[in-house]
């Protein structure tokens, strides 16, 4: 029979929350409790790491056009404005839907930093992963790509970063091509990527009369796409009053589908017949905006068949995140 390890009587040293180190889950907690990590310190890391946050981009200048971005669009860009001013040796800072090779950021050989919104993340907080590799691009060396991981509980947001007086104004493009500054002489792989990207995004523009609205082009036929701040329940109250009294179209041939559910908004869907441009939508959509206002404005309870038409609506509802 094995014999029992001697109990010693010498304290245990204390650490504070701050002073312990993550080490793996089932090794001993560093702050000398007896337990495995994961049942001691951990636990609150861990939580951390996968407590959902409903809404991500809230209190961002522009919220709904970062939802778009991170779901909705191919291919766009938009510069971002910290609060603190742009680091020496760093000319511009970049938010990108996709990068190549899938890569969270670069730092391009001039300092600059592109920084991609489209990637996995390890938490979930999506603010606080994009703030950590922001931070670690500024700082990576130039002409480097910097890898994802899982961003430390305790650190910083997008909403400690960027200015939230700054502007966020999206510009959509037809393909990757800003991906690189020269893609005649650019490498293999990143060519390579850059072909695959191309082929595969959806023709795609973001109206200007409205805010937060994409038309696409898909195969079967054309789409909007608009993203809204809304609280849900009431927005799909005030949709149900305007389909039920036939008011919810975009024009002839329109018609609103349903909706998708994204980093805690709504975004409304209507079908549009093959030959509707984004052009010829602009008008229509404003027209709509100011009667969804008034629908919005209206407290009265909903008849039978606003009922029925919200019934309708909640039923074709998809949550993409």
């Amino acid at each position: 029979m094995a014999k029992k390890r001697p109990q010693t009587k010498a304290k245990r040293p204390q650490l504070t929350d701050g002073e312990v180190p993550v080490v793996g889950a089932r090794e001993p907690c560093p702050c000398g409790s007896g337990r495995r990590y994961k049942a001691c310190h951990g636990r609150a890391a861990a939580q951390a790491v996968t407590e959902l946050v409903q809404r991500p981009f809230e209190g961002l200048p522009g919220e709904c056009d970062w939802v778009a971005l991170r779901e909705l669009v191919p291919a766009a860009t938009a510069e971002l404005t910290l609060k603190d001013g742009l680091p020496e040796g760093v000319p511009s800072v970049t938010l990108a839907t996709v990068l190549p090779m899938a890569w969270p950021a670069l730092r391009r050989d001039d300092g600059s930093v592109l920084l991609g919104l489209q990637n996995d993340t390890a938490s979930g907080d999506i603010s606080r992963d994009l703030a950590d590799t922001l931070l670690r691009a500024l700082t990576a060396e130039p002409g480097t790509p910097v890898q994802g991981r899982r961003a430390p509980a305790d650190g910083p947001r997008l909403q400690d970063l960027l200015d939230p007086e700054g502007r966020f104004e999206p510009v959509v493009h037809e393909g990757f091509e800003f991906w690189v500054p020269d893609p005649e002489n650019t490498t293999p792989e990143v060519a390579a990527s850059l072909e695959r990207a191309n082929a595969a995004a959806i023709p795609t523009v973001r109206l200007q009369g409205v805010d937060a609205a994409y038309w696409c082009r898909t195969p079967e036929k054309n789409h909007l796409r608009w993203v809204m701040p809304h609280a849900e329940e009431r927005l799909l109250d005030a949709l149900a009053r305007l389909q039920a009294a036939g008011r919810s179209t975009l024009g002839e041939g329109t018609r609103l589908v349903g909706s998708f559910r994204a980093h805690g908004l709504t975004v409304p869907v209507w079908d549009l017949p093959g030959e509707v441009t984004a052009q010829d939508v602009e008008k229509p959509a404003a027209e709509f905006a100011e009667r969804l206002a008034e629908a919005l404005a209206s407290d009265a309870p909903l008849t039978a068949d606003e009922r029925r038409a919200r019934g309708g609506l909640t039923n074709r509802q998809v949550t993409l995140s």
